[in-house]
């Protein structure tokens, strides 16, 4: 079975080299017996490569069972995995199996095994080592045929230089290191598994379908998602199920990813005076805004240095320019930011010698930006958006200049 093939069969979305990478290391780990020990963040799948190994393994027809350990008391995680005997400890009524003796012939796999108390990590080096192990409040031995497959999201080797993890343990597991890399590493992936969860949410919720423009998905895969797959799912929920607009761009994205967290701005240095995080979403809003105007202006100002006549030029599209600047007014916390400068355009453009010549020319901009939206809608038949395009405008940008001069 190749790497498409376990794609296939366990859902698994995206063509990342690091993704191929370990799901490669997990078909050639599987038939084997040895321990494996599975690392990554939390939300990043773990748990499927378990299953994988275990279905690719001679042990697929034995039971499976996923044991969290972090999520059971430290006074009964030994009853949990090992089991007790009547009247062992308060409350222990009857006899009871363990984990390790109910998946005797299949595989257990311990997520969070850093969790484990250090008591219980004795008791699991032994079954490790020699199949053996002893219920609570009993002597008889028993033994079982389990595979381990572990899983953490800690950094291990801190762990065993803190005195928290037996290095012993450490080693025993980690016959076979996996590590499933973070969402944040395998970018090219994060759109893909997008449009997955969102299909599969519209369709559970019978909304409309959702559709993300350019600025979006640049949002989207940028982010850096400490939630991994986890939290991507569940913002693709949230919008199937929230969002009024079905076609999003970069600021209503950015209502369900988290200030806080999803900032892709500088990191403040060590020591900088701490920031304001409404500020910081503040400017990054306002610097998606400017993109697209920013973009354009480029373009008029390269036709106008590349036309023969400039002044022609400039009067076709000095409304824009003015639109442009008049635009972009920043919240005063942005205003205050020593990180933002903003310049003013030049007055001139390289095409004027004087303040007098400026005043003059602009006297008659009001006429000709009149005459030429005039022509333009006449030859268009009054359809504002093909008029706009003759005349190299935004839409938005004529009908603010179609009211500012009284045309309606």
């Amino acid at each position: 079975m190749d790497i498409q093939d376990i794609k296939n069969r366990f859902g698994i979305i995206g063509h990342s080299p690091l993704l191929n990478r370990a799901i490669d290391v997990a078909i050639q780990v599987a038939p084997t017996d040895i321990s494996v020990l599975i690392t990554g963040e939390s939300g990043s799948g773990k748990e499927v490569f378990s299953h994988i190994i275990h279905h690719l393994s001679a042990r697929k027809h034995g039971a499976f069972i996923a044991v969290n350990c972090g999520a059971i008391p430290e006074g009964t995680i030994d009853s949990e995995l090992f089991g007790h005997e009547k009247g062992s400890f308060t409350g222990a009524h009857e006899a009871r199996k363990g984990y390790f003796e109910v998946v005797d012939g299949g595989t257990i796999f311990l997520d969070e095994v850093a969790e484990l108390p250090l008591g219980t990590q004795a008791r699991l080096l032994r079954v490790l080592e020699t199949g053996e192990y002893l219920r609570v409040g009993s002597s008889k031995v028993q033994k079982t045929n389990v595979r381990v497959i572990a899983a953490t999201n800690k950094d291990v080797f801190d762990a065993v230089r803190e005195g928290k993890f037996r290095e012993d343990l450490y080693y025993r597991l980690n016959t076979v290191p996996l590590k499933i890399p973070a969402l944040r590493e395998r970018r090219e992936d994060i759109y893909l598994l997008f449009r997955k969860f969102i299909a599969d949410f519209t369709d559970k919720y019978r909304s409309p379908s959702v559709q993300l423009d350019e600025e979006a998905q640049a949002l989207l895969m940028n982010y850096s998602w400490p939630g991994n797959v986890r939290q991507l799912k569940n913002v693709a929920e949230q919008i199937a199920v929230l969002e009024k607009n079905r076609n999003l761009d970069a600021s209503s994205m950015a209502k369900y990813i988290p200030s806080e967290m999803g900032s892709s701005l500088p990191m403040r240095l060590e020591g900088s005076q701490k920031d304001d995080f409404s500020e910081r979403d503040i400017l990054y809003k306002v610097l998606f805004d400017m993109k697209k105007d920013m973009t354009e202006l480029k373009k008029l100002v390269i036709d106008m240095i590349q036309s023969s006549d400039h002044a022609v030029v400039y009067a076709q599209n000095q409304q824009v320019i003015n639109q442009l600047y008049r635009d972009i007014e920043l919240p005063q916390a942005v205003e205050a930011s020593p990180t933002l400068t903003i310049r003013q355009p030049a007055k001139d453009f390289g095409m004027m010698d004087s303040a007098e010549e400026v005043e003059d020319e602009s006297l008659s901009l009001l006429e000709k930006e009149s005459d030429l939206i005039k022509k333009a809608l006449k030859k268009h038949k009054g359809k504002r958006k093909l008029a706009a395009e003759e005349l190299g405008i935004s839409e938005r940008t004529l009908y603010r200049k179609i009211k500012d001069l009284g045309m309606d």
